[in-house]
């Protein structure tokens, strides 16, 4: 430990004496001890030094007042004034301002050398030195062995919390992931702590104030990286698994009790309502599939499909839309920009396949958090590989547009005009500002053209079928 004034007195082989009144500084800590001869030190001095003099220049009573005020506005911690050779005691000036400025004075007789209050004060501060560092080795070990035992990061912050004796909190993005007490972090009463990762779910380490860091902070924030990092690994490693299993259960390809028991290996019981929230994001899929996800949606069920996020959360529906908007909000802060579909509740492993339906269907409107709507037959027909419906509405479309390239037909604007106004000719001719005729001609080319005749109901449908998927399509592709 640091030595004291009053420390130093109590060592009887020096027979050091208090020839003062003043006890301001008594049991501050000496940072040093400084041996000087001058008038005024003061510009050699640091604060918190004992100042050893013999006071052989000192030899007027302003000098020596003089000298006190020098080593006070300094911010020693007091004077040794070694008696016996320039002067046989303390001089009573100098006594006289030490008392009027609060500064201690203490009496060093001829028979103790100064070098050996100097060793006194020297060997202190080493072994003060050597048990922080021994504390501080000792806290490394703690904190790594609480990961390497598998307490993970709330092991870690919490023997953290207990060695700065205050309130530790970590946070990432809108998420909380550790919070010893109940106040949320602010940078008013709290000091922050940026954790790198050289990924986009870096975190930030907060320490309620006071604290005293002998530099564990340093070490706890390399072991907070390190985990974090391991974590991502492991995020995308069971995303990828449960991924694989959505995938197989989206497409149809399992049984129901084989589907059921493969859900149940990853996590998910469909005998309950699930809900699916698919978050799409065409340019940042990347980050998007291995990011962290908002604190209530950690004990959620998340899975990569294709370049898909699929969060499945136990729900009949009332929660959804906020959850939605939660992860929204968290991606957003994360730098991602996605959009969130959110499906229906729905039991059973067909139940959470149409609500991934639902939910892709949902996405594919462009909100940043879009409501699930009844899903339609040209969306189920797209959500099955085995139909090449994309395929048969370009060669149902294909001859129309490009007639209307060449010639500014507009065909199909005819076509979807005539389809939205249920066959009507008159209320096509009124809406497109034609002539009756002209509607009528124009359908009679797209009959031409493409084989089908818009006046037929199995055609109609044909058609209205492929404009359906066409937009859907576009939508998609934005």
């Amino acid at each position: 430990m640091a030595i004291s004034l009053a420390t130093l007195l109590g060592v009887h082989s020096l027979h050091l004496s208090n020839a003062g009144l003043a006890e301001t500084t008594w049991h501050e800590d000496i940072n040093w001890v400084a041996v000087t001869e001058l008038e005024d030190p003061q510009r050699f001095l640091s604060g918190g030094e004992l100042v050893l003099t013999t006071g052989m220049r000192l030899r007027s009573a302003p000098e020596q007042r003089r000298f006190v005020r020098q080593v006070q506005r300094a911010g020693a911690v007091g004077i040794g004034f070694g008696t016996g050779l320039t002067h046989d005691a303390v001089p009573p000036a100098l006594i006289a301002e030490a008392n009027r400025w609060g500064l201690p004075i203490v009496q060093v007789p001829y028979e103790t050398p100064f070098i050996a209050i100097g060793k006194l004060v020297a060997e202190a501060q080493a072994a003060d030195h050597v048990a922080k560092l021994e504390r501080l080795i000792a806290g490394h070990q703690i904190l790594a062995r609480a990961l390497l035992t598998g307490g993970g990061l709330t092991q870690l912050l919490k023997h953290l919390g207990g060695m700065l004796r205050t309130e530790i909190a970590l946070t990432q993005f809108t998420a909380h992931l550790y919070n010893s007490g109940a106040e949320l972090p602010s940078a008013d009463t709290w000091a922050s702590y940026p954790i790198p990762t050289g990924r986009r779910d870096a975190c930030t380490l907060w320490v309620r104030q006071p604290f005293e860091d002998s530099g564990i902070i340093g070490y706890a924030q390399n072991l907070i990286s390190v985990e974090l990092n391991n974590m991502v690994k492991q995020r995308q490693a069971q995303r990828a698994l449960c991924g694989q299993v959505l995938e197989d259960v989206i497409h149809g390809a399992l049984e129901t009790s084989e589907a059921q028991r493969r859900l149940a290996g990853v996590g998910l019981n469909s005998t309950r309502k699930n809900v699916v929230l698919l978050a799409v994001s065409a340019a940042h899929h990347k980050a998007l599939v291995s990011t962290s996800v908002p604190q209530p949606l950690e004990t959620a069920v998340a899975a990569v499909v294709g370049k898909d996020l699929v969060v499945v959360i136990n729900d009949d529906g009332g929660a959804a839309p906020a959850l939605a908007r939660r992860l929204s909000d968290h991606l957003a802060e994360a730098g991602i920009h996605a959009t969130i579909g959110i499906g229906g509740a729905y039991t059973k492993p067909n139940g959470l396949r149409w609500s991934y339906f639902e939910a892709r269907d949902a996405a594919s409107h462009g909100l940043p958090v879009n409501e699930p709507e009844r899903l339609s037959l040209t969306s189920l027909l797209l959500a099955s590989e085995d139909v090449p419906l994309a395929d048969m509405a370009h060669e149902s479309l294909n001859p129309l547009r490009a007639f209307d390239a060449a010639h500014g037909a507009e065909l199909v604007t005819t076509l979807e005009s005539y389809l939205n106004n249920n066959g009507s000719v008159a209320a096509v001719a009124e809406a497109l500002t034609l002539h009756r005729n002209t509607v009528r001609y124009r359908l009679a080319q797209i009959t031409e053209l493409t084989g089908y005749d818009p006046s037929v109901t199995a055609d109609r449908v044909q058609l209205w079928l492929a404009l359906a998927v066409s937009r859907l399509g576009a939508r998609q592709a934005r």
